[in-house]
């Protein structure tokens, strides 16, 4: 990913969202959007546990 990337999103701004690396989770998040720049910002680890639980 670099420069310019675009990641499609399924998310709401109000969703939390897993940050996934190499299909595995590191972390919790939530979107954040400011004027036309969209970030997540982490808000714990992941547990794996629960994120094979699903929503």
């Amino acid at each position: 990913m670099g420069r310019g990337a675009v990641i499609p999103l399924t998310a709401s701004p109000n969703d939390p969202v897993w940050v996934l690396v190499n299909n595995h989770p590191v972390a919790r998040g939530d979107i954040q959007l400011d004027d036309d720049k969209i970030s997540v910002e982490i808000t714990g680890e992941a547990d794996v546990y629960d994120y094979l639980a699903g929503p």
